[in-house]
């Protein structure tokens, strides 16, 4: 008797298979080198353990995808939503946030056997097209936490005396030494002076200004923050082609700008009196921490690890300021994340942050660090979030935050796009962010 024949799988279904199985093993190596114990700290309330990252992205698919959408599947753990949900007031009580770095139980090799047994119940949903939505979000939502783990890593071995390395970095070429402005390339000397007196035509974007479409124009995936798209009008402006150096930054700390309170925005200059703030997170004389351990600074990189408050202060003294991420978005659009020369977190799993991302002095926006906008993290026009628990995803955060743009090297490839909106607090500073200027034309 004549079988009938399988319903044919719906297009696309094999790509988000194929994405769904790849960010998994990714978030996996990436926390490999990790010991259990360097997989359990918490080294300030904004940052999470790796273990908690790696449980966290796990929850997220066994309740909004397998709980709600696999018939018959039972939790693996009754007791485990409550120290995995992060932030999900729809989802019940949970761990305190500031407290993750209490769970010593689960073991990370409890969280990976759960992590398993999610994958596989996974399987039987990877080609429902009903769960197509819900799955791309899972992924996108893991890959942010992939970034995650790296920066909380950092910050949690950079409390370290010791200085631990994660891993040992796999560049060839030695960071260029010594903070000497002579000695760099004359295309990147003396970039403080340059930036201050007014640079010439050719380093910067312009634009004319005048009505721009901002937002996710609906083709492929994108966050609910992202749209709808709409109508905004810019005046004439100019975008720096490239990030701030180093090099620049260290001109900055010569100058006093630490100390100059008329570069500084009122909560900006309490908050580096209050916590002595000198330098950018990272820094100590001629070095920088990284996952690599302490390497000497590299004058030609991008500054990292700055807050809001610094890039601002920064701008000022450099005469000019920071762009809106209309600005921002209007210079980006035609560029594509894919093709930035960013670090990839998958590549061996190496993301040596000492070395220059290259090519320097390019015209890139993505892929090296995130940049400050002046744009408060706010609702576009008609924004909806989406219904259910998932809505409180972006939309509850839209408040007394900054947007950022592009992306970092610890991004992974293909995540960002011109219209990506990150957003952080003014004070914050662990995550790869950093400084792209703007002027009035």
């Amino acid at each position: 008797m004549p079988q009938p024949e399988a319903a044919p799988r719906w297009e696309g279904a094999s790509k988000l298979a194929d994405d769904f199985r790849r960010t998994r093993a990714l978030s996996e190596a990436l926390a490999a080198p990790l010991s259990d114990a360097d997989a359990t700290i918490q080294s300030m309330e904004d940052a999470s353990p790796a273990k908690w990252h790696l449980a966290h992205t796990t929850w997220f698919w066994e309740t909004f995808l397998l709980r709600d959408h696999a018939p018959g599947y039972r939790l693996y753990r009754r007791d485990w939503p409550y120290l995995f949900n992060s932030y999900y007031e729809a989802e019940g009580e949970r761990v305190a946030r500031g407290r993750r770095g209490m769970l010593s139980r689960p073991t990370v090799s409890e969280i990976l056997q759960w992590r398993a047994h999610v994958d596989a119940a996974m399987e039987g949903l990877l080609d429902n097209p009903e769960c197509a939505p819900l799955v791309a979000l899972g992924i996108a939502h893991e890959q942010q936490h992939q970034e995650l783990l790296l920066t909380d890593i950092k910050h949690a071995l950079f409390q370290n005396p010791l200085g631990p390395a994660m891993w040992e970095s796999n560049n060839s070429a030695s960071p260029r030494e010594g903070g000497d402005l002579g000695q760099l390339p004359d295309d990147h000397a003396a970039r403080g002076p340059r930036l201050r007196g007014g640079s010439g035509p050719d380093d910067w974007h312009g634009h004319p200004g005048g009505v721009a479409l901002i937002g996710h124009d609906g083709d492929g995936f994108a966050f609910d923050n992202e749209g709808p798209r709409h109508r905004v009008l810019l005046e004439p402006f100019a975008l720096s082609k490239r990030l701030v150096t180093n090099a620049e930054w260290d001109e900055f700390v010569a100058d006093g700008g630490y100390r100059d309170a008329r570069l500084w925005l009122s909560d900006g200059w309490a908050w580096v009196s209050e916590h002595e703030v000198k330098a950018p997170l990272y820094w100590r004389e001629g070095e920088q921490f990284s996952h690599a351990g302490w390497r000497p600074r590299d004058p030609r990189a991008p500054v990292t690890h700055v807050s809001y408050y610094e890039a601002d202060a920064f701008a000022t003294w450099a005469g000019a300021r920071l762009p809106t991420e209309f600005e921002w978005e209007a210079i980006a659009r035609g560029q594509h994340a894919d093709e930035a020369p960013a670090h990839d977190p998958a590549g061996g799993n190496q993301l040596d942050e000492a070395a220059a991302p290259l090519p320097l002095g390019t015209d890139t926006l993505f892929g090296d660090c995130w940049q400050f906008t002046r744009s408060a993290y706010l609702p576009y026009p008609r924004f909806a979030p989406a219904p259910g628990a998932v809505g409180e995803y972006n939309g509850k955060f839209m408040s007394g935050q900054f947007v950022l743009k592009g992306a970092s090297c610890a991004t992974v490839r293909g995540h960002s796009r011109a219209s990506y909106r990150n957003f952080f607090y003014p004070h914050q500073r662990w995550q790869f962010t950093g400084v792209r200027l703007a002027r009035d034309v």
